[in-house]
């Protein structure tokens, strides 16, 4: 706790990650969610980009490594952002949050079926548990999913968690590692945002610049500044001092904090059963990644 730099690098991933599910509610209620997705991660990587030609470190990765990237790029910014975005159109941003929370079930599913995680009955339990939750979400809820807007924003999630899923389970399976994440991630951001930008263009039928209100731009800005930029950079900083075991943690404050904002601000209804649901599934994904270095001290450098 005597490390502030870490401490504000800590408070600055849990609080604003926690933050960006309102930031898209915000976003979409007047921009159309590819838009909102594609203008986020390509200002995103215009802001790395300088940042990288003023270091400079910007260079040539290789075509291999381009390959991988690309990859990275659909299943965790196209796939997982940009599926969520385009969700929270239909779907609640709480709700939203709380199906991403379910992201580690598919890690842990796919990693077992490909050999990169041993079965455990201590995992077997987080998944039951976790899906306790979920259907403790849908049950009461069911005939929802016969109003077409709602049932495809619960599909799109469905898709989205899976495309975060596959991106930490390709980053496994190809054992990718870089010294400059940055580089990379420069670019992942300007290949989503071309790319959901032009498709923004193809799908949006209506996209008529001038009803895009002030408030929507602003929460734009808001998820590619701080929401991709400067958390990333908070979130790497906080791995050099701390395991990626210990800065996982921050994954339930995030929904936790995601959950409350669309309650305190958005008016978004919250149950009880779906904060018995929450609880659920938050519990069941931390008894799947639980180990006991989680709690462990590191040397900070």
């Amino acid at each position: 706790m005597k490390n502030y730099k870490l401490l504000f690098a800590i408070l600055t991933v849990a609080l604003v990650w926690g933050t960006t599910f309102m930031g898209i509610r915000v976003a979409v209620e007047t921009i159309p969610g590819w838009f909102v997705a594609g203008i986020r991660q390509f200002l995103a990587g215009l802001i790395m980009l300088t940042i990288l030609l003023f270091r400079k470190e910007l260079k040539w990765i290789g075509w291999k490594n381009f390959r991988y990237q690309i990859v990275l790029s659909v299943l965790m910014l196209v796939m997982a952002n940009g599926l969520t975005t385009v969700a929270e159109e239909e779907l609640s941003s709480s709700l939203a949050a709380l199906i991403s929370a379910c992201s580690p079930i598919l890690v842990f599913i796919g990693s077992l079926f490909l050999g990169l995680q041993k079965f455990s009955f201590k995992s077997l339990l987080g998944v039951i548990i976790c899906f306790s939750g979920i259907l403790m979400i849908f049950w009461d809820g069911l005939q929802d999913l016969a109003i077409p807007e709602y049932r495809n924003g619960i599909i799109m999630m469905f898709f989205a968690i899976l495309g975060w899923a596959g991106g930490t389970i390709f980053t496994k399976k190809m054992d990718i590692k870089s010294e400059n994440i940055s580089l990379n991630l420069v670019y992942q951001f300007l290949f989503a945002g071309v790319f959901q930008i032009l498709l923004a263009f193809l799908v949006t039928e209506n996209y008529n610049f001038g009803n895009w209100t002030s408030k929507s731009i602003a929460a734009m800005l808001y998820l590619a500044v701080f929401g991709s930029v400067i958390t990333f950079f908070a979130f790497h900083y906080a791995l050099t001092k701390i395991s990626p075991i210990q800065v996982s943690i921050l994954s339930y404050i995030n929904t936790i904090i995601a959950i409350y904002l669309g309650w305190l601000l958005l008016d978004e209804k919250i149950t009880i059963q779906f904060i018995l649901a929450s609880i659920l599934i938050i519990s069941g994904v931390f008894i799947i990644n639980y180990k006991p270095e989680m709690f462990r001290r590191k040397v900070l450098k």
